[in-house]
């Protein structure tokens, strides 16, 4: 299969600058791909993830790829898709970030071979440019009035706390990565989020006004759960990559807690399962979604930490599991099944009021039978109070079974 075609399957394409060149020209030979990477923390995250699978794929098609991890763009700032400006780090931060990140893009990407892949950081020719002559250069092939019309700097301009000039740079530095990338390593193909679809355009602008040459931009979607939200939080913030923010446990519980709709999905984007496999997985209902789930839970884990640890990560859950149906759980009898859950949690002790159970469930941190909930006007099913009841837990240490009378 094509790369392309690859990649529209799993659903990775959003936009592409011209795609009929595009495929032409992966057609005819491995060509370079690039991605940014922003190194305002030590971790990448799981939306960087996408981006990564994206390189991977490329790579596995014979394709080189190049992670431009942003030394010298990251003390400036990208403002697409931010409402305000961040703080600015220093050198040694900046380095510090660079390094860690760069075992978390090798546990994806080949890195270590030249010919199949590697890391460049960008402070190596930007915080060497002379500005007057950068500006001369490469300032005068943008336009103001079409910058400030992007989406990225026309929101920050309508709010009160305005876009620096620093920030307003952004665009040319990242335009101007494109461009030394084509000079210095070939590189015709810029991939990101589709907030960067600007920055990449533009790009793609400035090498064919200075090199006369074709370029190319290829976004993926951003990344959202079924019902719309930003995937990637939790009620303990980012879904980090590095086992330091959060551990190879919590990431696995992440993804064997994402909504049923969102399972296929998943497997296509953050698996290199086969798709027919992933198919097969997608159609499970009922109960057995949970089997899908543990297998989008343990490849991404492994993918990341390494089989052993998704191992644990998997044989941790399983004891979950079987402590929840111990004997030995508090019990809490319901009297009224009418009652919200976000009422019952409250009674049970589980949260101190309706309203911090409601922000309980609102951040991810309530399950139900092992399923995380969502939905804070939820109500337990008569057939979940039968019998033994049902385990609702919050958080990783506090549990009561739920029976009805």
């Amino acid at each position: 299969m094509h790369v392309l075609d690859e990649l529209r399957a799993r659903g990775f394409v959003k936009q592409c600058s011209d795609e009929e060149a595009l495929r032409a020209a992966l057609s005819e030979g491995p060509i370079t791909v690039y991605c940014g990477y922003d190194p305002t923390a030590d971790s990448l995250h799981v939306g960087n993830l996408l981006t990564m699978m994206m390189l991977a794929h490329f790579q596995r098609a014979g394709h080189r790829v190049v992670a431009l991890v942003g030394g010298g763009t990251g003390m400036v700032g990208d403002p697409s898709g931010k409402t305000e400006a961040r703080m600015l780090l220093d050198a040694d931060a900046v380095a510090h970030n660079v390094a860690c990140q760069r075992r978390q893009l090798s546990s994806v990407l080949n890195l270590d071979d030249p010919a199949r892949g590697t890391m460049i950081d960008n402070a190596g020719w930007l915080l060497e440019l002379r500005y007057i002559d950068f500006l001369r250069e490469i300032g005068s092939c943008f336009s103001v009035n079409k910058m400030i019309k992007a989406e990225g700097y026309r929101q920050r301009l309508e709010r009160d706390s305005g876009l620096s000039f620093i920030e307003f740079n952004y665009q040319l530095l990242q335009a101007y990565d494109f461009l030394v990338l084509y000079q210095q390593q070939g590189c015709r193909l810029q991939v990101g989020g589709d907030d960067q679809w600007g920055n990449i355009l533009a790009g793609v602008d400035l090498i064919r006004r200075k090199e006369a040459a074709q370029a190319f931009a290829l976004t993926l979607p951003l990344l959202t759960t079924s019902t719309g939200q930003k995937m990637g939080k939790t009620h303990k913030g980012a879904v980090w990559l590095s086992a330091d923010r959060m551990s190879p446990f919590d990431f696995y519980q992440f993804w064997l807690n994402v909504d049923d709709p969102d399972v296929g999905r998943f497997l296509r984007l953050f698996t290199f399962l086969p798709l027919d496999r992933i198919d097969a997985l997608a159609a499970l209902s009922g109960p057995a979604v949970r089997d899908a789930k543990q297998v989008l839970a343990w490849e991404v884990t492994a993918l990341l930490h390494g089989a052993a640890a998704a191992d644990e990560a998997r044989a941790g859950a399983a004891a979950m599991v079987a402590n929840e149906a111990a004997d030995d759980l508090p019990t809490h009898h319901v009297l009224d099944p009418s009652l919200p859950l976000v009422a019952l949690l409250a009674d049970a002790g589980l949260a101190k009021s309706r309203s911090e159970a409601r922000r309980l469930v609102q951040g991810g941190g309530v399950s139900v039978g092992g399923d995380k909930l969502d939905d804070v006007d939820a109500i337990l099913p008569a057939d979940a109070l039968a019998d033994d009841g049902v385990v609702v837990r919050v958080g990783k240490k506090r549990a009561v079974r739920f029976v009805g009378v």
